[in-house]
């Protein structure tokens, strides 16, 4: 396991693409029992994923909320976007887009991140950081257009190369989220996307709840066989692989035997596939599919 780093970008224009790394000790947290109250247990609450459209997924435990991939405006003619009403909610931070503590970006590609967006919303929104790699917060350097520290202090640029080992996060002020990241090279390896920065994120929520997002991860077990200690380490509740996971054998077997999520959603999903899964092709008929914008999964508390 990588040691915990931020990369925190320094905004000036003659150092813009200059880092400074920390090193982040572990905060103790005490609690004092008061005689006859029993305070809140954040394992007591329910776990939930939210469903805004294409790879864009809420994952709420109690008042711990992260996104990912919530911004975008390309659909390429074929995958959902998100619905106006949703998107000016979560600029709003309504619910259930309130208490958002952050934002992961998979890849930098039109239909997963639009930097302007996200400028804005970190801008409208105060108490969100972002979580991205680097081609990713290098777009939103350039469309910022001011040279605010604050803001960028609440970004983290993710440097993974492919076959690097995983990398830990660990961001003071959030207690409540283990953040892991490894990357996973895009769909179309090795002939196609192969300078894309995918990465693949496992978030784990008040030491309770543990998701996996994989963006446009390509299905071969390899990739994945790489870090064989680092998947058995920690069995994700729910993993939310792309569609294509479920119509290839290889991404079954990575699903199946390498990363064992307790349950998986599809996403990425064009808007061809019906609805209805008895109208979908056979190996689609009998997988959990998000296919309808503002949908949600109740999320297993056991694996």
């Amino acid at each position: 396991m990588a040691a915990h780093m931020q990369r925190s970008w320094i905004t000036t224009k003659a150092a813009r693409y200059s880092f400074r790394f920390l090193s982040f000790g572990i905060a103790a947290v005490f609690l004092f029992a008061v005689p006859g109250v029993r305070p809140a247990d954040a394992h007591d609450e329910d776990s939930r994923a939210h469903y805004l459209a294409n790879e864009g997924v809420m994952v709420a435990h109690g008042e711990t909320k992260v996104l990912f991939d919530p911004l975008f405006n390309e659909s390429f003619c074929q995958y959902r976007l998100v619905p106006d009403d949703m998107r000016r909610a979560l600029f709003a931070g309504e619910p259930p887009w309130d208490g958002v503590d952050a934002v992961f970006i998979s890849h930098y590609h039109d239909d997963h991140f639009s930097p302007r967006d996200m400028l804005e919303l970190l801008l409208e929104r105060d108490d969100i950081r972002l979580y991205a790699p680097d081609q990713a917060v290098a777009a939103l350097l350039e469309v910022s257009g001011v040279e605010d520290e604050g803001l960028f202090a609440r970004v983290t640029s993710i440097a993974l190369e492919y076959g690097d080992a995983p990398q830990q996060v660990e961001i003071p002020g959030l207690p409540g989220l283990l953040i892991e990241a490894v990357r996973i090279p895009h769909s179309g390896w090795p002939d196609s996307q192969t300078h894309v920065e995918n990465i693949a994120w496992r978030i784990t929520l008040d030491d309770h709840t543990t998701v996996l997002h994989l963006g446009d991860a390509d299905t071969r077990d390899l990739h994945f066989k790489k870090h064989e200690k680092y998947w058995d380490q920690r069995l994700p509740h729910m993993a939310f692989p792309p569609y294509w996971y479920f119509l290839s054998d290889n991404g079954l077997k990575v699903l199946r035997e390498r990363l064992r999520p307790a349950h998986s959603v599809g996403i990425h999903v064009p808007v061809t596939i019906p609805e209805n899964a008895a109208e979908r092709e056979p190996r689609l008929q009998d997988v959990d599919l998000f296919t309808r914008p503002g949908e949600t999964r109740e999320i297993p508390h056991e694996h």
